[in-house]
């Protein structure tokens, strides 16, 4: 069996836990609880005819008093940043994070979701943002933990990166 740890990444508040809980329990909870630390969650999936377990790590978010613990990455064959796009500083913040992820964990598979797409009309992102991180090759997909709008594609498509890589 093929085992690999993907780390959930952003600020606070940006619905890291719940993307994985919708993912994991196909569930969503509207009550807010912060994550202390690291949660640790795991599903098995099948890509491309191999069984995969995804150990999936929910790190606590990172603010201006919360700073990732760097340790948690170790292992990591992948990751999330996580951004909210009804409030425009978390992209900002995970531009942020992505910079001293890749200092840790180098070239690994990454995706950039777009989380609360079900509020599309209160989004705040700068468009020509986005556009940059494309003309980049940031992968970016639109997703929604309440909906499950893309969730469960996020997931296979990162495992399938990593797979891979």
């Amino acid at each position: 069996m093929i085992k690999k740890k993907i780390c959930m990444l952003g600020s606070f508040a940006v619905g890291k836990t719940s993307l994985v809980q919708r993912f994991v329990k196909s569930i969503f909870a509207e009550k807010y609880l912060t994550t202390v630390g690291v949660k640790i969650d795991k599903k098995t999936v099948e890509i491309n005819d191999k069984t995969v377990d995804l150990m999936l790590w929910d790190l606590q978010g990172e603010d201006e008093f919360q700073k990732l613990n760097i340790s948690y990455l170790r292992g990591a064959s992948g990751y999330f940043l996580v951004v909210d796009c009804t409030r425009a500083s978390t992209l900002s913040a995970a531009l942020k994070l992505q910079d001293k992820v890749r200092e840790v964990l180098g070239q690994v598979p990454f995706l950039l979701l777009l989380n609360k797409v079900d509020l599309l009309d209160q989004w705040e992102l700068d468009l020509d943002e986005l556009k940059d991180l494309e003309g980049k090759k940031w992968s970016m997909l639109k997703t929604s933990a309440k909906t499950g709008d893309g969730v469960e594609d996020a997931f296979r498509d990162l495992a399938l990166r990593m797979l891979e890589g």
